[in-house]
């Protein structure tokens, strides 16, 4: 059940921070206005709190994790949002970084 509540954050997270960060480029590049900006600082702060959230109290060990999940996230955003298709390479490259995500957080410690 940690892990499932882990994974959840993780996601959750990666919709803050990268939401966050594509309204501030639709504010600044595509000219949308402040609004837009203004939402994406607020997401962002958000993301912040929710990476507290993480089971584990190393704030290493979870910002190196969701450098994984980022990555990932970020194709998958791009996908949804501007019609981005990732190539073969890119959706490898996400699932090494996913692989890696799940070592760093995941693997047994022996009580660590």
């Amino acid at each position: 059940m940690v892990i499932v509540r882990s994974v959840v954050l993780f996601v959750l997270a990666a919709l803050f921070e990268i939401g966050g960060a594509w309204l501030v480029w639709q504010g600044v590049r595509e000219h949308r206005g402040r609004l837009w900006i203004g939402a994406g600082v607020v997401a962002l702060g958000v993301y912040g709190f929710v990476a507290t959230l993480q089971p584990d109290a190393n704030f290493g060990r979870i910002l190196a994790a969701y450098g994984g999940v980022f990555v990932a996230g970020s194709l998958a955003w791009g996908m949804v949002a501007d019609g981005y298709r990732p190539d073969r390479w890119d959706v490898i490259g996400a699932l090494v970084c996913l692989a890696g995500m799940a070592l760093i957080m995941y693997a047994p410690r022996g009580g660590n």
